[in-house]
């Protein structure tokens, strides 16, 4: 049940009526046409902008528009109509209206606001994809928060949704890893490492070492590199994975599919993405320009294999193929996204660090070209986190040598906190982590407000119950609505009516963090509902001695706890049921 989504039909029918008797010109497009909630709730409770949008293209003024229309809006829960302004109009719904709302919460239940714009379309989405190199950091942590709480919005919204992990274990960062693990290998056997520049220092090499020892014992000391670099290479990429994912774990975070960088070299894979740029004739040798700062005696012209990706927006061509006949990082890049769009994805989407930003339009235009503009894909740049303890800096983790890690911040924060606090910047914005905030029990602290609303749903459940009073869903869909009258008992009904459209608007931007904002709206509305009924005895949720009534009000509180719930769940957070 979305609500905007049904007046909006309801206007658009009265456009048409209104183009049939002739007072709109036929054929006029009515797609800008919306139904929102307006920016001051004194105006009403939906406004629609359809007389401002139709105005230019039907050679009328606005306001003839707008009192031509109102005459037409004549459902049953439009209660008045008003035109404002230089052509806005302004909705007034019946009061039945915003119960029926509630009703409709509770009959749906984890339904509610659950979505079918997604129209089955297979979309992938690609995030974390750390180098198996070590344990995850906490940009990580945001990275993987977004992406999974981005996939639970789409799966919600109706997409049908792949999670995809891209092991990065085709470069020459795991010869590195290989390199430091049999310095690790050799102080196992009592001897001293040496962990020179450019080997990755710390301790949480330390375990993979003596499970080299134990498989190995002494037989590769003193070997040449080239007789243990593969194996050992492989046996430490597998043991950093297996760390990933259980710190993906920690972090409540799954993957139905992890792919591997290095299965793309040997197969013809990359050759066969390349082949099809090529015959598309994007594909040439040449000479790029100077980058930009660089003085003419720091370049030196080579001749490569180029991609055209200035054709589909990109700034300048891109190397696919390096002078002596090495692939670039971009070639297994391109055939990692054609491999995508092979598997028959509708939509791609790939979550990045914030350092990978001029990467997005050689992406966008790879994928483009492969797919012949069919797929499109969206490139989400996480910035930075910075942590915090009681204001300071939070240090480094020893363990990991250079970082904190995802662990370090899960241990701290618990599982919940974390996602949710991720969740409550926008992707491009960098986001500050307080551990002393995140924790501390105030209006300020969101995650907190919210799971205290959630919490005290649950209270009057309890209390309710314990009086003796049915609090089943069956009976509260039983309950006399009419019962809700007060003007902030409906302000809150109708903050759940904007839920379903949240989640579309959320789903279509790709922005799961408007789902944060809004719990955190909806949770403000609950707990000062209940505030209220400190002065005022009558806006409380449980009545003594009035069981329809206290039914009546439960049902209100019922229908919150379905919208947090829903929330809470696709960022992955568990709802509270009470507070310690």
């Amino acid at each position: 049940m979305n609500l905007f989504t049904d007046l909006r039909g309801v206007v658009v029918d009265a456009l048409g009526q209104m183009a049939q008797a002739g007072e709109l010109p036929a054929g006029l497009d009515y797609a800008n046409v919306a139904v929102e909630p307006p920016r001051d709730p004194a105006h009403g409770d939906m406004a629609t902008n359809a007389a401002m949008v139709l105005a230019k293209p039907a050679g009328m003024k606005p306001r003839e528009i707008a009192d031509r229309l109102a005459a037409r809006l004549t459902d049953d829960r439009i209660a008045a109509a008003e035109v404002a302004g230089p052509g806005f109009l302004n909705l007034r719904l019946s009061p039945s209206v915003w119960r029926g709302v509630i009703a409709a919460a509770l009959r749906g239940g984890s339904d509610f606001g659950r979505s079918a714009i997604g129209a089955d379309q297979k979309v992938n989405v690609e995030f974390v994809s750390a180098n198996p190199t070590g344990p995850m950091h906490v940009g990580h942590v945001r990275g993987a928060v977004f992406g999974d709480a981005l996939a639970n919005l789409l799966s919600f919204s109706g997409h049908d949704v792949t999670r995809e992990y891209y092991i990065n274990d085709g470069g020459a960062q795991v010869d590195v890893l290989a390199r430091s693990a049999y310095e690790r290998y050799r102080e196992a056997n009592g001897l001293e490492p040496a962990i020179r520049e450019g080997l990755y220092p710390g301790d949480y090499l330390i375990p993979v070492g003596e499970a080299l020892k134990a498989k190995y014992g002494t037989s590769l000391l003193d070997r040449p590199e080239a007789d243990w670099l593969a194996e050992i290479r492989e046996f430490a990429t597998e043991a950093m994975l297996a760390e990933i994912r259980r710190d993906l774990a920690a972090l409540g975070v799954r993957m139905d599919l992890y792919s591997s960088e290095k299965a793309l070299y040997g197969t013809g894979r990359i050759e066969a993405a390349i082949a099809q740029l090529e015959g598309a004739g994007l594909i040439y040798r040449g000479v790029l320009e100077p980058p930009k700062g660089k003085l003419p005696e720091d370049w030196e012209a080579r001749e490569q294999l180029l991609f055209r990706s200035s054709e589909f927006g990109d700034d300048v061509d891109r190397p696919i193929q390096k002078s002596d006949g090495a692939w670039t990082y971009f070639a297994p890049d391109i055939a990692y996204h054609w491999d995508k769009i092979d598997r028959g994805f509708d939509q791609l989407i790939d979550v990045f660090g914030a350092d990978h930003g001029g990467y997005v339009k050689r992406m966008n235009a790879a994928v483009k070209a492969l797919s012949n503009g069919r797929v499109p894909l969206d490139i989400k740049l996480i910035q930075l986190v910075k942590l915090f303890k009681n204001g300071e800096p939070f240090k480094m983790s020893k363990r990991a040598g250079t970082f904190v890690t995802l662990r370090d911040v899960v241990d701290e924060a618990g599982a919940d906190v974390t996602r949710f606090i991720m969740l409550t910047r926008k992707n491009d914005a960098t986001l500050d982590f307080d551990f002393a905030k995140v924790l501390e029990q105030s209006k300020d602290n969101p995650v907190w407000y919210v799971q205290y609303a959630s919490a005290r749903i649950h209270s009057v459940l309890r209390r309710a119950t314990q009086a003796g009073i049915d609090v089943s869903d069956k009976a509260l869909l039983a309950a006399d609505l009419a019962k809700i009258s007060h003007p902030a008992e409906l302000d809150l009904a109708r903050k759940v009516a904007e839920w379903p459209r949240l989640v579309e608007h959320a789903a279509r931007a790709h922005e799961p963090h408007r789902v944060a904002f809004f719990l955190y709206e909806i949770a403000s509305e609950l707990h000062s509902l209940w505030n209220r009924g400190n002065d005022d005895a009558t806006l409380r949720f449980v009545q003594d001695g009035d069981s329809a009534t206290t039914q009546a009000k439960i049902a209100l509180a019922r229908a919150v706890g379905v919208v947090i719930s829903s929330g809470l769940a696709i960022l992955g957070v568990t709802p509270a049921e009470e507070m310690r």
